[in-house]
C-alpha cells in the first residue's frame, strides 16, 4: 500500500503541474484511462477529492492544492537524491526542467543550450516558456531563468549573461515628423508599441533611470504583442516608436535604419541568472548545466 501511494502521489504531481491527464500519462508512460483511474483511487483511499475534472480540464481543487505544496518538496528532495547518483557515472545522465520567458528562450537560451546539449548526451533539457512569475516547487522545475530583479530572494541565484540596456527607437522618417522626445513624459504623445505580458495580461511599462531618479511610463500605440519580432517590423514601417533590448536593434541602428533617443535615460540593468531552490546538493545535470552556463 505504501508504494502504491506513493506512485500514485508522484503521478498526482505529474497532473496537477501539466493540468492534462493526456500529457501526463505521455510524461508517465501510461494509459490517460489508467491514469485517471488510478487517482480516483487514490481520492477513495484519502476520502478527499484531489482533482476537479472536466470535458476540457483538470486542475488540482484546494486540497489537491495544500496537498501538493507538501509532496512537491518532498518529490524535489527525491529527485536530487536520485540525480545525485550521476556522481558515480563518468558523465552527468539525467533530466533538467526549466522555466523562462520567450526573450530568453529565443536569445540567450538559442545561443548556449544547442553546445551543452552536443557535450552532455546523457542529459534531457525539458523548456517551459512562459511570462509570468511561476512557483518552481510547485509546478516542479528544477530552475528557471529571469532578469535578475525578478528572481525570488530564497533562490540560489547564479549569474549567466551579461548586463542589459534598453533602447527607445523609431525610423529616422518617423522622427523628422514626430519630433523627439527631450524627457521620457513626452513619449505619451507618441504611439507605442507596446508588450502585452500574457502571464498576467498587464501592459509593460518602459522603465528609465538618469541621475538617481527612476521613472515609469505606461504606454500606449497601435499595436500591442508578445512578439518582439513583430513590435520591430511594425516599428521598421514607421508605425511608432519602441522600448527595446538595444542588442535586438544593433544592426538597425548602425545601418541608420533606426535611431535611438533618451540615450541618457537608459541604464544597464542586470542581466540573465539561472535560479534553483536551495538544496543540500544540487543535482548533477543541473550543475553542469550552470557551469556551461558560466563559461
Amino acid at each position: 500500500m505504501m508504494r502504491q501511494n506513493l506512485n500514485d502521489l508522484a503521478a498526482f504531481a505529474v497532473i496537477a503541474r501539466t493540468r492534462s491527464f493526456t500529457a501526463a500519462a505521455a510524461e508517465l508512460g501510461v494509459s490517460p484511462s489508467a491514469l485517471s483511474h488510478a487517482m480516483r483511487a487514490l481520492e477513495e483511499r484519502l476520502d478527499l477529492r484531489l482533482l476537479a475534472r472536466t470535458t476540457r480540464s483538470v486542475a488540482p481543487t484546494e486540497a489537491g492544492i495544500a496537498l501538493l505544496g507538501r509532496l512537491a518538496p518532498a518529490l524535489a528532495e527525491i529527485d536530487a537524491g536520485l540525480a545525485a547518483l550521476a556522481e558515480w557515472r563518468a558523465s552527468p545522465a539525467g533530466t533538467v526542467r526549466l522555466t523562462t520567458f520567450h526573450w530568453l528562450a529565443s536569445t540567450l537560451l538559442s545561443r548556449k543550450l544547442p553546445g551543452f546539449l552536443s557535450s552532455h548526451p546523457g542529459v534531457t533539457v525539458e523548456v517551459n516558456v512562459d511570462d509570468g512569475l511561476r512557483d518552481l516547487v510547485s509546478l516542479g522545475f528544477d530552475a528557471g531563468i529571469r532578469f535578475g530583479e525578478s528572481v525570488e530572494r530564497d533562490m540560489i541565484a547564479v549569474r549567466i549573461g551579461p548586463s542589459l540596456r534598453m533602447a527607445v527607437v523609431a525610423t529616422p522618417d518617423y522622427w523628422s515628423t514626430h519630433g523627439r522626445p527631450r524627457h521620457p513624459r513626452d513619449l505619451l504623445a507618441h504611439p507605442c508599441i507596446s508588450y502585452r505580458n500574457l502571464g498576467n495580461g498587464s501592459l509593460l511599462p518602459w522603465d528609465f533611470e538618469k541621475d538617481g531618479k527612476e521613472l515609469r511610463i505606461q504606454v500606449r500605440g497601435p499595436l500591442a504583442c508578445n512578439s518582439a519580432d513583430l513590435a520591430l517590423a511594425a516599428v521598421r514601417a514607421g508605425c511608432g516608436v519602441c522600448w527595446t533590448e538595444q542588442d535586438d536593434v544593433a544592426e538597425d541602428l548602425a545601418t541608420g535604419r533606426l535611431e535611438r533617443v533618451l540615450d541618457n535615460w537608459c541604464r544597464p540593468y542586470p542581466g540573465a541568472f539561472l535560479f534553483h531552490p536551495s538544496r543540500r546538493q544540487v543535482p548533477a545535470p543541473l550543475r553542469a548545466l550552470i557551469d556551461h552556463f558560466k563559461e
